[in-house]
């Protein structure tokens, strides 16, 4: 396996890569049928409106089930409810008659619950357990008939340190005929302190900042099986650079964070650093057509979207680069003119200098206390001038004397990924690619919008007292208005701290201090450690591209995706039991799937660790993975195992006895890893429980005190 080439890695990246994290999951409202074997409904749309008034959320439910089988069904609707919500309202009408629901207590659904677990011999519905639940009798349904259901309930969600967290059961996987039509969440927040971040790990989210008390949150899918919960984060503060802390520590190992800094949202132009902009357009032979008419646009769009105080210079290049002025220009009706006209006349032809227009542009800036982007967009190779990748990446840094930001778009699947890449991490800057299909001009458009308004260059963050290490990124990006920046990352040491910032507004370094407490144990945010595992795998398998493989790389990889159940080509065989892989094997598959760092698998590979890398938003897991809370389980022999586990003696207890059900009374918390299926390995404390075909159907009273002293400690 040692064999393994930085190009054979990239290629299978895309095919191996995967996801990131499930959460254990209360499911959202489901209808049980009284017989199972003839089949389940299917959801045919799931609609959910939050509205959230400071703490206080109230939450619209409407959902469509539809009976695909042939056969009429009849059940109960059930709907776990959060921990002290009040249903304000329930609705359902058959024949003009309204069905009426009703609250069960834990206890009362829990009855519900295990009955159906024994008869279907699924433990899916385990993961209720514990919780109050709104449950309503439901009329045969006939074959092709569809049932409307709508509800709504009231939270209040107490902050912590400034920060709200808001969970919404979406999960459905195991109990929809069908994926779901159409999935839409929106959010709606108004606060009366100044709202600083909203961040959801679970689910992308489109967000909409009215002003800086209100903002709107929308996720939108269609034809999918949710398998995890909505999750979001908001906080309030009255600082002018808003900073979101979030913690994860469990047990005696050290704790992970995730800082979110958000600058305010009011568009005071004053706050706006002056930038100089040099956008620079690859016109080759094959830009023409579609592509180039994109990309012209695109540029259009920008320049008419320049802050009066900015400067820009447009390049374009194929045999040789060529600059519309020999210096940058400020933003005033003529230059504005003269340029939306030059671009306007931009024809495709010939080859592809990279080299050279690169080195034009970046020796175009002048001042260090500007903000300085170049935005650079090419479709192919170089094929023209210096050729090589690594000459290509040292002269651009080289002649970049002013630490400009380099951001690359790469079109179609003919660019070679390596250089851009590395452009880009080396000169502080991202990479995005369009692949074929997409809309240039569209992306572009929407990235120049992210970077249109910068607040804050060079930002350092420095947490001394509570031991904060191993933190991603490496370099923090600029802060830029109406977005956010993440930091995750480890610690250490516990208790309240002084988090320090800096940066540089026009060339004057400014400083902001923040009081936030870093907890000894700190549970909720279960999706952070593999967020941030995420983030060490992107790292590492970077420096694998760039550098090459070693020894020490490799097993830091392999060690954080077994944990973490994050899959990379160098743990694929984990998840496929079809084949019992031997080293010498993957490594032979592997090497025979070695391709250069161009084409669809090369473009692929690069956007999705770019994703892992930088993505707000945790992604879903391969289906021979599962994660629940911060517990990562692979499917080995038939068995959800616990990553951590290795032939250790364990607890034995059959499935479906009576010892299945009691472990939830003695161990609460872990219901949703029951949930998993018939055969799971869990690990409590630090000992294992087996759920098998063989063990214990009652728990003895040494296994209770057992089990019992290690839920105390």
């Amino acid at each position: 396996m040692r064999s393994l080439t930085y190009r054979s890695l990239f290629v299978l990246f895309t095919v191996v890569l995967v996801g990131f994290v499930s959460f254990g999951t209360f499911a959202d409202g489901v209808i049980i049928p009284d017989h199972p074997e003839h089949g389940w409904l299917t959801i045919v749309y799931h609609r959910v409106h939050v509205e959230i008034r400071d703490g206080v959320v109230t939450t619209h439910v409407d959902q469509l089930f539809r009976n695909d089988t042939h056969r009429d069904i009849e059940g109960r609707y059930v709907f776990p409810l959060p921990p002290g919500a009040l249903v304000s309202s329930f609705s359902m009408w058959v024949d003009g008659e309204a069905l009426e629901g009703r609250i069960l207590t834990a206890t009362e659904a829990r009855e519900i619950y295990e009955d159906y677990v024994r008869r279907a011999l699924d433990p899916a519905l385990l993961e209720y357990i514990g919780r109050d639940t709104l449950a309503a009798r439901i009329y045969p349904i006939p074959a092709s008939g569809e049932r409307r259901i709508e509800i709504a309930y009231t939270e209040l969600l107490q902050a912590d340190q400034g920060v709200y967290r808001y969970r919404y059961p979406l999960d459905t996987e195991r109990f929809s005929a069908q994926p779901l039509e159409h999935v839409k969440i929106t959010v709606d927040l108004e606060t009366k302190s100044p709202l600083r971040a909203v961040y959801s790990p679970t689910h992308g989210l489109t967000v909409n900042r009215v002003d800086e008390h209100s903002a709107t949150a929308v996720h939108e899918d269609n034809y999918i099986l949710p398998s995890i919960d909505f999750l979001l984060y908001y906080s309030v503060y009255p600082e002018q650079m808003g900073m979101t802390l979030l913690t994860y520590r469990a047990g005696d190992d050290d704790g992970y964070f995730l800082l979110i800094l958000t600058p305010q949202v009011k568009s005071d132009t004053k706050a706006v650093i002056p930038k100089d902009l040099v956008l620079i357009l690859d016109q080759s032979g094959s830009m023409s057509g579609e592509k180039v008419e994109q990309a012209k646009q695109a540029l259009i769009f920008i320049l008419g979207n320049l802050n009066p105080e900015d400067r820009f210079a447009v390049i374009v290049f194929s045999d040789i680069a060529e600059a519309l002025h020999e210096t940058l220009m400020p933003v005033t009706a003529e230059s504005m003119g003269s340029a939306i006209a030059w671009v306007e006349r931009i024809e495709a032809g010939g080859g592809t200098n990279i080299d050279q227009a690169l080195t034009l542009g970046l020796s175009m800036f002048e001042e260090r206390e500007r903000a300085r982007f170049l935005v650079f967009l090419t479709d192919g190779e170089a094929t023209v001038g210096e050729m090589d990748t690594l000459r290509i990446v040292e002269h651009a840094t080289a002649v970049n004397d002013t630490s400009a930001r380099l951001f690359t778009f790469g079109v179609g699947y003919n660019v070679n990924t390596v250089l851009l890449d590395r452009l880009a991490q080396e000169n502080r800057g991202t990479t995005a690619y369009v692949q074929p299909g997409g809309n240039l001009e569209v992306i572009l458009s929407s990235f120049y919008s992210k970077i249109a308004s910068p607040v804050l260059s060079d930002p350092q963050i420095d947490i001394p007292a509570i031991e904060a290490y191993d933190s991603y990124p490496r370099v923090l990006p600029d802060v830029f208005r109406g977005s956010q920046l993440l930091l995750v990352g480890r610690y250490h040491s516990s208790g309240g701290t002084t988090i320090e910032l800096t940066g540089d507004v026009e060339g004057e370094t400014l400083a902001y201090a923040y009081q936030r407490s870093f907890p000894e144990v700190s549970l909720d945010a279960s999706f952070l450690p593999r967020l941030w595992a995420g983030r060490k795998i992107a790292s590492l398998l970077d420096q694998i591209r760039f550098y090459g493989e070693s020894d020490e790389l490799i097993d830091e990889v392999i060690h954080l995706s077994k944990l973490y159940g994050i899959i990379t080509p160098y743990t694929s065989f984990l998840v496929d039991e079809s084949k019992d892989y031997s080293a010498e094997e993957m490594a032979d598959a592997l090497g025979a799937a070695a391709a250069p760092a161009v084409g669809a698998q090369a473009v692929k590979g690069s956007a999705a660790l770019r994703t892992l890398a930088e993505g707000e938003t945790v992604q879903p897991v391969w289906e021979s993975v599962r994660v629940v809370d911060d517990r990562t389980y692979f499917m080995q022999d038939g068995i959800w195992t616990d990553s951590t586990y290795t032939d250790q003696e364990t607890i034995d207890i059959v499935t479906y006895s009576g010892a299945h059900f009691d472990l939830v009374s003695v161990v609460p918390w872990i219901a949703p890893h029951l949930a998993l299926g018939d055969n799971v390995i869990i690990r409590v404390g630090e000992v294992y429980v087996r759920i098998g075909e063989t063990g214990l159907e009652q728990l003895t009273e040494d296994v209770i005190a057992q089990l019992e002293q290690i839920e105390e400690r």
